[in-house]
């Protein structure tokens, strides 16, 4: 009960703002599965936690092996970054894009460009739940 009154809470919230003038509302992205089109777990029914970080990648700098264990998204708010799976799959995500990313499945991420990348993501899982676990 408790997700959905906050599900709804949260699309009033934007819908309210849709309808405002002066307000422009731009869907980056929406999807049921991950870029690699895996679909997305369920959603869980415990405390529901939010994290949101802004990550800065220096250029041709790669990111150890690692998984989700939470749903996530990114918005690339600078650069251009490569995710590999480890079954070899690769999406180049570039500034302006976002990106549903892998959940439990092992993947990087690599800048190979020279300028520094800066990702925001935003993850959404149970309370005292790990977002990333490296390999």
């Amino acid at each position: 009960m408790k997700t959905i009154f906050t599900t709804v809470v949260v699309l009033l919230f934007f819908v309210g703002f849709a309808w405002a003038e002066g307000v422009q509302v731009e869907e980056l992205i929406k999807s049921t599965s991950s870029w690699n089109d895996v679909s997305l777990p369920d959603y869980s029914q415990a405390e529901t936690e939010v994290t949101v970080l802004k990550i800065t990648v220096d250029p041709q700098t790669s990111l150890p092996m690692h998984f989700h264990p939470v749903i996530n998204v990114a918005y690339m708010l600078a650069g251009e970054l490569t995710v590999i799976s480890d079954q070899g799959k690769r999406k180049i995500i570039k500034q302006g894009e976002a990106l549903i990313e892998l959940v439990n499945q092992d993947h990087y991420g690599i800048n190979e460009g020279v300028e520094p990348v800066e990702i925001l993501v935003v993850y959404l899982g149970e309370k005292g739940q790990p977002i990333t676990v490296k390999k």
